[in-house]
């Protein structure tokens, strides 16, 4: 496309959405008013799911299509930047002969403290994703922690004992039995709170780790000396 049709598709886009937006502020209730709506809602549907975090709640009950948009939108990132790693890695190596990981330097405190903090951090992970109907986090901050975790192995060691215990066909197939899972709970059982944060743990932990793990595979491949 050339750069006058991408403007106009800009263009055309921007408008829309401006459109859209004043017609939304439009319709928002009066500050300072006596009537609100969204909390006469909100809350009285978190007591009936017995969730006392009512933005677990609203996360995935009262807004359930939208958490789902959010899930296709994530695994679909997920995959693109995998898929564009693996181009460019490919791209590489046959341009630059051979390649290799480099040897791991690693501190013995910095070591210690990595294999310390593994199961902790595995710990806190799960325990965002399990209270997050009652308590702050929930899927989405609880994924971020449990995919993090796993790279401080990296910290400890060095990348092939990472690769060892990081298979990423089996976190592939983790990220699209998750997603598929929560299309499932938003369509036919939304309000789920419980199981549709675990499976969101789920999704994002993968969708962590499959990103880090082409990104990893990218700054450490490094080209061996003839």
């Amino acid at each position: 496309m050339s750069p006058r049709g991408r403007l106009i598709v800009l263009a055309f886009g921007g408008t829309g959405l401006a459109v859209l937006f004043i017609l939304a502020a439009l319709g928002l209730p009066g500050f300072g008013g006596t009537s609100h709506p969204y909390g006469q809602r909100t809350l009285p549907n978190a007591v009936a799911r017995h969730t006392p975090n009512v933005i677990s709640s609203i996360n995935f009950d009262q807004r359930a299509f939208d958490t789902l948009g959010e899930e296709l939108i994530l695994m679909a990132s997920a995959l693109a930047a995998v898929v564009i790693l693996r181009t460019v890695r490919a791209e590489q190596e046959d341009a630059a002969g051979e390649h290799s990981y480099g040897p791991a330097q690693v501190y013995d405190a910095l070591r210690l403290t990595g294999y310390l903090l593994l199961p902790v951090t595995l710990m806190t992970g799960v325990y965002i994703v399990a209270h997050g109907y009652l308590s702050p986090g929930g899927g989405f901050q609880g994924g971020v922690i449990l995919g993090s975790a796993i790279h401080l192995i990296y910290l400890s060691g060095d990348y092939p004992a990472l690769a060892r215990i990081r298979p990423i066909p089996v976190f592939e197939a983790g990220e699209a039995l998750a997603a598929g899972a929560f299309v499932i709970l938003a369509l036919g059982f939304a309000g789920q709170v419980t199981a549709m944060n675990a499976v969101v743990g789920l999704e994002v932990g993968c969708a962590v780790v499959l990103t880090l793990a082409k990104f990893f595979e990218q700054a450490l491949l490094v080209r061996k000396q003839t």
